[in-house]
């Protein structure tokens, strides 16, 4: 008679999970050497006068590697399923590898360093000279699998002063000024907040924390329940809108003065829920951006509600800014396959050309919503002059086709690979 208790094998299991991780790094590995193959299929031998609008020759490894076709990068990134910008990565570090770092790459290709400790190593190499990045190589190669950030980034500090000692000026004297505020404002939580992070002048710091203490005071002075860090955090707000302290030296604490006004836009998205989304920043709470809109300083505009299942059109060939708000709410991105970038940033393309002279012979020929697709600046002239071509199943669903013949259905959920992996598709 059985207990029903399921006996685990767990060295088993182990032994399992070590094998398919082995498999896994062969794997990057393989998809590595394929990129760098490819590419050296595609190779450019000088840059030569390539039109600004066509395929760019793109040095995108160190002084020595080969140019490659930008279209080509283009290409080899869809069809692993990267964005443009991942590919060009992959390809960059891969061919830095293979013709800069060549004890490295040695041991990605023998199986002893895995591919993510190699590429991290070959993406601070690019600005070395030849003889710098060798150094590198021979220096770090015994013990890539270990190495950190902190000493990879010493050992590039001595690649460059020994081999290059006008970069290391050249460094020093740009970094001799590192001042910087970075706003994280892509980067919203749910409840409304962003992180801020720089470094002033010891001047400057020392005003501003003098400043924004100042407004923290006044603020508990004024009523203010909240703690310390968020009183500071209010008062460097106010401060940013030209707002001043109250007078704390004053007998009786005097009314604040009138705020100035929020320079801020935000395009939010209301719907049934109690969750607000701010185009290009993420989720927050209806209660948050009733708060935002409750402050004296905001300046509100609503647009009327826009129907996105109803097309709209306009005579000619200029896009009305009512016809591009609809389709950027539409489709909210790039449509090229696996892109990213916000709609509103892009270009509008006519997925079925509108050439000029069509408008000439055809005085009502019209722009509408139904042949309109927004494609960032590179990806429209990848699709104008990369031979790349797409139709729109319906408003919002487009099919790419390849080149190579690779097709991809592209909508609001994202990118979908209609290729069967296991198939070459022929050439296109």
């Amino acid at each position: 008679m059985t207990s029903g208790v399921t006996v685990i094998d767990s060295g088993g299991l182990l032994a399992s999970a070590r094998r398919l991780r082995a498999q896994a790094d062969a794997a990057e590995a393989g998809v590595l050497a394929a990129a760098v193959e490819w590419a050296l299929a595609h190779e450019v031998a000088e840059v030569g006068q390539a039109a600004t609008w066509g395929d760019t020759p793109v040095p995108l490894a160190g002084p020595g590697a080969p140019l490659v076709s930008e279209f080509a990068v283009v290409e080899l990134a869809a069809a692993l399923g990267l964005s443009t910008d991942a590919g060009r990565r992959l390809v960059a570090e891969g061919l830095e590898l293979a013709h800069r770092l060549p004890r490295l790459w040695g041991r990605v290709q023998a199986g002893s360093l895995v591919v993510w400790k190699a590429r991290r190593i070959a993406a601070a190499t690019p600005d070395l000279s030849v003889e710098a990045a060798a150094f590198v190589d021979a220096q770090v190669a015994p013990y890539a699998h270990r190495v950190g950030s902190t000493q990879l980034a010493r050992l590039v500090d001595e690649a460059i002063a020994r081999f290059m000692p006008e970069f290391a000026e050249e460094r020093r004297a740009a970094a001799a000024d590192g001042r910087h505020l970075i706003v994280e404002s892509a980067q919203v939580s749910f409840n409304g907040t962003t992180m801020v992070h720089g470094e002033l002048d010891l001047a400057d710091a020392l005003d501003l924390e003098a400043a924004v203490q100042a407004g923290a005071e006044a603020l508990k002075a004024a009523g203010s329940d909240e703690g310390l860090d968020a009183r500071r955090a209010a008062a460097l707000g106010a401060l940013a809108r030209g707002e001043t302290a109250l007078d704390l030296r004053a007998a009786d604490v005097a009314p604040a003065p009138r705020p100035a006004r929020r320079d801020l836009t935000l395009f939010v998205h209301l719907g049934d829920s109690d969750v607000a989304e701010i185009e290009g920043h993420g989720l927050v709470t209806k209660a948050q951006v009733a708060a935002w809109c409750g402050a004296p300083e905001a300046r509100i505009t609503v647009r009327p509600v826009i129907d996105l299942n109803q097309p709209q059109s306009a005579p000619g060939y200029a896009v009305p800014d009512r016809i591009r708000q609809q389709v950027v709410l539409r489709d909210r991105t790039c449509v090229f396959p696996w892109c990213t970038r916000n709609a509103r940033r892009c270009d509008l393309d006519h997925v079925v050309a509108f050439h000029p002279e069509r408008e000439r012979r055809d005085p009502g020929a019209q722009t509408s919503t139904e042949n309109l697709a927004p494609l960032c600046r590179r990806h429209h002239r990848i699709k104008t002059h990369g031979g790349w071509a797409y139709t729109m199943l319906e408003p919002g669903t487009y099919l790419w086709r390849s080149p190579r013949g690779y097709s991809y259905l592209r909508d609001r959920g994202g990118t979908q690979d209609l290729t069967p992996p296991t198939v070459d598709p022929p050439d296109g």
